[in-house]
This record gives C-alpha cells, structure tokens and sequence, in this order.
C-alpha cells in the first residue's frame, strides 16, 4: 500500500499525469470478499474508472501542495480529502492493493480446512489485477490466483480483524476534530478578569461560510497550519491511532450473522 501511493505521489510531484492516472484505474469493486454494499448479491458499483479520474484530479489540484509538502503521503489519508470517497470506496482501493496477500491467506485456509474442497465443492484459477512492489518501478499486474468457488464464483477471504464497519481516518472526523479544534485555537482570546482562554463552540463554528464543512475548509486550514509549523493531519493520525480498538469477538459474530 505504502509503495502504491508513493508511486502516485510521485507522478504528482512530477506531474506524469499520463501514469498517475493509469495507476488509479484498477479498483473496481473486488466482488470475491462479499464486502460490497449492495443489497442483494454481491454486485455493488464499487471504485471505477470516474473515481479513480476523481482522486487524480484532486491529488494533482487541490491537493498538490499537500501532497508537494509531504502531509498527504498515505492511502489512507485519500478519504480525509477527497469528497465521494467514504469507506466503501476505501475499501476497494485496499482490497485491491491487498488482494494478492489475501489470496495467499485463502490459500492458507483451504489447506488449513478440508470443508474448501469437500463434496461439490471446488477450486479454479481466475486472472486478476495485483499490485507488484517490487522491482525499478513498482506497477499492476495480471496474475492467476487459485481461489474457492462459492455460489459459482471465487470466494477471496479476510482476516476477520483485517474489516471494519466504519472508516477510521474519515473527512467528517478529521474536520470534527482537528480543523475545528485548530480553527479554536486560534481565535480563542484569553479574559482579561479570570485569565481563563474563551474558545468559540464548534457548532458556531460550523454556521459560518468560512468554516463550513466541505473539501474548501478542510484543505485550506490545513494548510494555514503547516504554514505555522503544525501538522494537522499528523495529529489526526495520532488521535486515531490513540482510540483504536480491535473489535470484539462477539461484535463480528453479530454483524456476520445479521440479515437484511
């Protein structure tokens, strides 16, 4: 992942559009791990072609000198600044970053478990995009990958700690939490009787045009604050990583076992 988006970065920094481009068209949704959002079957829309001209067109815009100044350096930071990118997309990208590794760890699985290749049950060899880090220049590739086949399609497997419900890194929480709290921070005023720092509510905050919720305000404060040395989104990753919790045994159980 980490070499994917390096890759991309440096495409901005360099302004190879013709590459940064190709490299974020492969992330259809990946059907085979049953994590798309649809409410019937396993055909969501997923990331296409338009989303991935989306994130390019604002990485090498809007975004171009937080990405030039080295704060928006890791995949997951795409949904923090890209509007329409929310967790089922980021799912897409990661899944099919991942998707060679998870298929190694099927693999692992049908030769843990007997049940893969019992009865009726059978194991094909399909061609997919996989991403290769290594060598010169890291780039997409068509492999074939031995996968389960359930339902008469492939079945590609996740770690159940590897899935969240929700977006940690999110646009909404980065706004909620560090632009606000910066945007109070610097326009707090300190009373003159008490000595006590007056700091404006995040709800007025959020009825004023300048501070309105939205790409616009996201990407400017954080800039404004790396011109004054602080890195805000640094200290987002910071405050996530802080209340991270892996979830509980018995939450996964329930939601893989609610229906529709």
């Amino acid at each position: 992942m980490t070499t994917f988006f390096d890759e991309v970065t440096r495409c901005v920094v360099e302004s190879d559009a013709a590459r940064g481009l190709d490299l974020l068209q492969h992330f259809n949704e990946p059907k085979e791990t049953r994590l798309g959002l649809s409410k019937e079957g396993i055909d969501g829309h997923g990331g296409d072609d338009e989303i991935g001209a989306r994130i390019w067109a604002a990485l090498s815009t809007d975004l171009e000198a937080l990405v030039r100044v080295g704060i928006l350096k890791w995949i997951e930071d795409v949904p923090v600044f890209v509007e329409g990118v929310d967790k089922d997309i980021t799912s897409d990208l990661t899944t099919r970053l991942i998707f060679e590794p998870l298929s190694k760890f099927t693999q692992a699985m049908v030769e843990k478990y007997p049940q893969f290749t019992a009865g009726d049950h059978e194991i094909k060899s399909f061609r997919r995009p996989v991403w290769r880090p290594s060598g010169a220049q890291p780039h997409w590739v068509f492999k074939s990958l031995d996968l389960p086949v359930a339902a008469g399609k492939p079945l590609l497997l996740v770690p159940k700690y590897w899935a969240r419900p929700r977006l940690l890194m999110s646009g909404g929480r980065y706004y909620g939490t560090s632009v606000l709290s910066y945007v109070q921070n610097e326009r707090a005023v300190r009373d003159r009787r008490t000595g006590k720092l007056i700091k404006e509510p995040k709800r007025l905050l959020r009825e004023r045009d300048e501070f309105e919720r939205g790409q616009d305000t996201v990407v400017r404060v954080t800039r404004e604050a790396k011109n004054k040395r602080e890195d805000l989104l640094a200290t987002f990753r910071a405050f996530v990583d802080e209340r991270y919790e892996r979830l509980d045994p018995a939450e996964i159980d329930r939601r893989l076992r609610r229906r529709p």
